[in-house]
Formats: structure tokens, sequence, C-alpha cells
């Protein structure tokens, strides 16, 4: 297998906070590209400072959607210099995004639940 497509975070976005949605959305637009170009994915958290999981849900928790299945994300997505905080909400973000995936009507009642709205 060739050697895995290397994306430095906060190069790509420009910033060494990673707090904004629109920011993980192009993650996530990078990862889908090289992954349909048949590429491994090492994600790079070098020089990272801050990140939150409203980075981490668009960029890493959306792939889990559909598009590909869990055992391909686990061989072509890998993660570097990730300290090991990060590296706890980032499994969080993927537990609850597999979770929500499974079952998004359900997740979106309980959330809807937790917030006092009406489903409708």
């Amino acid at each position: 297998m060739n050697d895995p497509v290397t994306i430095k975070v906060s190069e790509i976005i420009g910033s060494t906070d990673l707090i904004a949605a629109e920011d993980g959305q192009m993650v996530y637009e990078l990862i889908t590209k090289a992954f349909r170009n048949g590429r491994r994915v090492n994600l790079s958290f070098q020089n990272v400072d801050y990140m939150i999981s409203a980075f981490l849900h668009p960029a890493i928790g959306q792939l889990y959607g559909g598009k590909f299945d869990e055992e391909f994300i686990l061989s072509h997505l890998e993660y570097s210099d990730i300290t090991e905080d990060d590296k706890k909400t980032l499994e969080r973000v993927i537990r609850d995004a597999k979770a929500y995936f499974k079952d998004p009507k359900r997740a979106e009642a309980a959330r809807n639940r937790m917030l006092g709205q009406e489903s409708d």
C-alpha cells in the first residue's frame, strides 16, 4: 500500500486553535478526497494548541455517516502528534458519531427531549 498523505491540520486551516466547524469541514473534504483516490491519510496535529469537539465532529465524526465503513476508516486514517487529552476528545467524538449515525432519528429525539423541544 502506498504511503499515507499527511494532512497537517494547523497548516491547512492557518491556526493552532481548532475550534471552528467550518475548518473541520475543510479537513473532512481533504480526507474524503484522499480516500476516494485510494490513499491512506495521516492526520497530523503538530503545533495544535487547542482543539474542541465542534471542530472534530465535522472533521472526523461525519466520516462515520455512511460514505465509508468503519473498517475502511480504521485502515485508512491514522493520527499523529496528538496529545492524550485531545485523543480522548477525538475518541468521544468518534463514539458519539457512530451512535448518532446508527440511529439518527433516535439521537435527534433524545437531543430534542434534552432541550425541551417537541419532536416533529
